[in-house]
């Protein structure tokens, strides 16, 4: 298979940028996927030792990827602590 891709890319150099941007993009959307998995609050991975993770939550912690206009450290927790 790798043999066929290579051949074409020797006679079609203008494929050489869609491999390029298909597998980053390919990478990029498989890592965010992870991040999700891994580091998400809503996502309990272990029911046992700790069956509601987003319980523990600081209410200064910033769990999304992107802040545009919040200050994480300035907020104050209104709920009461479970």
């Amino acid at each position: 298979m790798f043999a066929t891709v290579a051949k074409q890319l020797k006679s079609h150099p203008a494929l050489i940028p869609l491999f390029f941007f298909i597998g980053g993009g390919a990478t990029m959307s498989m890592m965010y996927l992870g991040r999700l998995a891994l580091k998400n609050p809503a996502v309990s991975w272990d029911h046992t030792n700790n069956p509601e993770p987003w319980n523990n939550l600081k209410p200064d912690h910033q769990y999304k990827l992107f802040a545009i206009n919040t200050d994480y450290s300035k907020l104050k927790k209104n709920g009461p602590d479970f």
